[in-house]
């Protein structure tokens, strides 16, 4: 009997197996080193506040680095607007 017979298995899928554990492992080491880098963000943030930086406010111009100019100022008038309509301002 030839191999093909009595091997339930494929070559194709042994294959196909190889590339997926590769797939699963390769995810498995960006998950550790996503955990690393978040581990480390935590430690910079605990320096920050110890040094008396308020990490509120630090994580706030973060995300606004992130955006766009004008997106930001269109969304600080429209704040100003509204705070302006409720008086606090």
């Amino acid at each position: 009997m030839s191999d093909a017979v009595t091997d339930p298995t494929p070559d194709s899928y042994r294959v196909t197996a190889g590339e997926l554990r590769q797939f699963i492992e390769r995810f498995e080491r960006l998950e550790a080193e996503k955990k690393d880098i978040a581990d480390q963000q935590k430690e910079v943030m605990a320096e920050a506040k110890a040094r008396g930086y308020d990490t509120k406010v630090m994580r706030k111009v973060i995300a606004l680095r992130k955006r766009d100019k004008d997106d930001i100022a269109e969304e600080e008038a429209v704040l100003e607007m509204y705070k302006e309509a409720l008086g606090m301002s």
